[in-house]
Formats: C-alpha cells, structure tokens, sequence
C-alpha cells in the first residue's frame, strides 16, 4: 500500500509540474510513432484488399484454366492413340522390305 500512495503522489506531483524537455520529446514521438502505426495499418488493409481482389480474377478463370488444361490432355493422348490404332500387327513398308531383300540376296 506504501508504494501506491508513492505512485499516486509522484503522478500527482507530475501533474502540477511542468514537464521537461524529454518528457515533451518523448510524447511529441510517441505521438508520431502512433501515427506511423496508424498509417501502416491503413496500408496492410489497402494491399489485403488489392490482394483479395487478384485472387478473385484469378478465380474467375479457374474454368477456364480447367477447359484448357483439358484440350492439352486430350491433344497430348491423340498421337500416341493414332500409332497404337494405325501400327497393330504391321510393320513399316522399308522395314518389311529391307528384311526380305537379304534375304532373297542370299539365295
């Protein structure tokens, strides 16, 4: 209790002073750290918002992303589909061809 009533008769012998040099610096910078503060809160708020906003674009062409990646997917599995179809049980003309003529060489 003794040392609330030292707390209470320093702050109010404070308050009947006039305060020193230090004591105004120190509230005139407080101040402006507080308004500094303020200012980068407003600006953490302005690029939440402007971030919000890219990834709302970004989701709008979420479909359209989906449609292409779909085209490429059925355009890379077209030729691989044509040679397995198209080359079953053949062999090429030259490969056909170079395997009889040694052959018929030899004879």
């Amino acid at each position: 209790m003794a040392s609330n009533q030292q707390l209470q008769r320093s702050a109010s012998s404070m308050g009947n002073r006039e305060k020193t040099y230090f004591e105004q610096q120190r509230e005139a910078l407080i101040g402006e750290i507080a308004m500094s503060f303020e200012h980068v809160l407003a600006n953490i708020n302005k690029l939440n918002r402007s971030l919000e906003a890219v990834t709302a674009v970004g989701n709008e062409f979420s479909s359209v992303e989906a449609l292409w990646s779909q085209f490429e997917n059925v355009m890379a599995k077209e030729p691989e589909d044509a040679k397995g179809s198209d080359g079953e049980g053949q062999q090429p003309p030259n490969e056909a061809e170079g395997a009889q003529t040694p052959a018929a060489g030899r004879s």
